[in-house]
């Protein structure tokens, strides 16, 4: 309530505004007086003395606001009714005008101008050639089965009878929306493709080899036309196509035979986006193997013999037999949502064959898996699509192709299940390297011998780095110890784990093959799917990612054991870094490989403790540190120990220049 005796004067409605805000007033639990509009709280709460005219001004501004918004809406609405009706108007006249018999003498007529344009590109094939229904053939081996279609006389879609897609269907390779043709002339002014037009099928022949023989052919009245025979093998993945042409001379322009080939290859693995990582162009340009991943296009410059859209276990491929004089191919990963059946990759072969007035084109398709012993027996050089080291892990190759793969096959063929197989490879590989380790082994036992007295350096120097690494450095040489050979195990294991990661991302034996908790040793397990993506790591979580890192984590650990103090936090807390960072690395690599990775970290384990234990005597080791310290030979020292002892001076002299002018100044 306002308080009777208190006047109030203003001059203007700001200045009454900010007065009336400042006032007590109490809440009665009905509306507050502040909540009124304006210029009725101004006029119940003013007294005698406030202006008149500017409440009245107030009250006549507030009108005209009212007045115009509601005639401004007015106007709106009679604007959307008068524009309504027109669209109505319009509507009816003209659905009026156009009956049910126009709209079909309509599409009648665009069907007539589609033959037309359509006889007109047939030129001397005839109707015959543009105008009909699409029929199949299916032809079927031990391992394939082939849809044929009358449609550009050539192959729709092949089904892989031994393998199976991530949704338990065959792998099905072609669809759609793959194209494979070439340009040919109809008449003197007239071209159509060969995928446009329909070919007579002339049925399935069996031969004497066991192989089928496949017939389609496209003639004029003359008997000149094409021809496309294709040959399936038993128990091959490769079909033989060719193209044979009676008077080449007239159907292609210049003697050449321009072909395109599309394929758009659909998801087969569980998880499509490292499928598509997987994914790239292959071909033989020039009798050698190369490819494309990261670049978008390439341009053949030398006689190229195939080109082939990999996946990361399977690949379509076009061969042609008489080389492809030039060319281009051109490809992509595909972004969207392969669920949808859509392509992982886009791939587009645009390529030419230089041929004769009448001839015999020979080609090849291969439809089937990346095995790189199959691939090899082709003849074609088309292993090199099994990624066993490329670029500048090409150093491994050699090492798979002769170690790992021959090991692997011998010990699969004693053990059915693979992942028994990979127990065996990691104890194999171990044993043979362990020779190479030992040396490594005894220097970090004469470290451990080392350690009290490497902390007591560590303690006198403080934080003179470069005396530090002297007194170490003449420690080690009296013990005979060198800090250095523990880093032999990782030199050793990295090009192995680069081997392996290669292998097992390749390797199409381990597919679908079940091992423990994990379905598929070709891709990740999962033993928890989160319900969000977390960057790097992914939406699930691997349990043999994380035997692992808990491996690599207990050696970490056992291996401070033999180290002298750190005082660098970057070196203290190293040992709990890396493996964290396993983590996000192994969890979306297949399981094989985080399987191999976990054997080889405990038998790391187990080799570490059997050494230390039974075949290093650390009483011995220290009786031959203390005899060697009373009875020292000259050792000539190596150039690098040299070097370092020269560069570890040089720096010690310079940091103690430094101190002598800080304490002048």
């Amino acid at each position: 309530m306002l308080n009777s005796e208190q006047n109030v004067e203003v001059s203007d409605t700001t200045k009454a505004q900010s007065v009336f805000q400042q006032l007590p007033i109490k809440n009665t639990g009905c509306v507050s007086l502040s909540s009124l509009p304006l210029p009725l709280f101004i006029a119940k709460n003013m007294n005698s003395k406030l202006d008149k005219n500017t409440v009245v001004g107030m009250i006549l501004l507030a009108v005209l606001f009212f007045v115009f918004f509601w005639y401004t809406s007015k106007q709106s609405q009679a604007a959307m009714e008068v524009q309504k009706h027109k669209e109505d108007s319009i509507a009816k006249l003209n659905a009026a005008k156009i009956k049910p018999t126009d709209i079909a003498a309509a599409r009648l007529d665009s069907l007539k101008r589609d033959s037309a344009n359509k006889l007109s590109a047939a030129g001397n094939l005839g109707a015959t050639a543009v105008i009909g229904t699409e029929k199949t053939d299916t032809v079927e081996t031990d391992i394939l089965k082939i849809l044929f279609t009358n449609k550009g006389g050539k192959i729709k879609s092949v089904w892989l009878k031994k393998y199976r897609s991530y949704d338990s269907s065959l792998v099905k390779l072609g669809n759609e929306s793959d194209v494979l043709s070439y340009a040919i002339n109809t008449s003197n002014t007239t071209t159509a493709k060969s995928d446009e037009l329909f070919f007579a099928f002339k049925g399935v022949t069996k031969n004497a080899d066991g192989s089928q023989t496949v017939t389609y052919d496209l003639k004029d009245a003359a008997g000149e036309g094409i021809e496309h025979v294709y040959t399936i093998k038993p128990d091959n993945y490769l079909i033989d196509w060719t193209v044979n042409m009676n008077g080449a001379d007239k159907l292609l322009s210049n003697n050449t035979l321009n072909v395109q080939y599309k394929v758009t290859p659909v998801q087969h693995e569980k998880s499509a986006s490292y499928e598509k990582q997987m994914s790239n162009v292959g071909f033989s340009e020039d009798g050698k193997f190369d490819y494309i991943s990261s670049k978008k296009e390439h341009t053949f410059e030398k006689p190229t013999q195939w080109v082939a859209a990999v996946q990361q276990f399977f690949n379509v491929a076009l061969v042609a037999k008489n080389n492809f004089n030039s060319g281009k191919v051109e490809w992509a990963r595909n972004t969207e949502d392969s669920s949808k059946e859509l392509g992982v990759v886009d791939a587009i072969l645009h390529a030419t064959i230089p041929v004769q007035k009448q001839t015999s084109i020979p080609f090849q398709l291969y439809f089937g898996p990346n095995d790189y012993h199959i691939l090899k027996n082709t003849g074609l050089k088309m292993d090199g699509i099994v990624n066993l080291g490329r670029d500048m892990y090409s150093f491994v190759r050699p090492i798979n192709e002769y170690i790992i793969m021959p090991v692997f096959t011998f010990f699969s063929k004693l053990v059915s299940n693979y992942g028994w197989v990979i127990l065996l490879l990691t104890v194999f590989i171990r044993l043979v390297t362990s020779p190479l380790t030992y040396g490594s082994y005894l220097s970090g036992a004469k470290m451990k011998v080392l350690k009290p007295e490497l902390d007591e350096l560590k303690k006198k120097y403080g934080d003179d780095q470069q005396g530090y690494a002297m007194a170490q450095m003449k420690l080690t040489n009296e013990a005979g110890a060198n800090p250095l050979k523990g880093c032999i195990p990782a030199l050793v294991q990295l090009p192995i784990f680069v081997a392996l990661y290669n292998f097992f991302n390749s390797n199409i034996a381990v597919r679908g093959q079940s091992f423990l908790w994990s379905h598929d040793l070709s891709v990740y397990d999962s033993i928890a799917h989160l319900p969000f993506n977390i960057p790097a790591l992914g939406d699930h979580i691997s349990l043999f990612t994380l035997t692992a890192v808990a491996g690599q984590f207990l050696i970490s650990i056992y291996n401070l054991s033999s180290t002298p103090t750190q005082d660098n936090p970057a070196m203290k807390y190293m040992p709990y870094i890396f493996p964290f960072m396993m983590l996000f690395v192994f969890n979306r690599l297949p399981s094989a490989l985080t399987w191999y990775y976990t054997v080889s970290n405990i038998l790391t384990l187990l080799i570490q403790f059997v050494m230390q234990k039974y075949f290093i005597d650390h009483e011995k080791v220290l009786a031959a540190i203390q005899e060697k310290r009373k009875n020292p030979k000259t050792k000539q020292k190596s150039k690098f120990q040299e070097r370092y002892e020269q560069m570890v001076e040089s720096q010690k002299k310079l940091q103690e220049m430094k101190n002598k002018n800080q304490n002048k100044k």
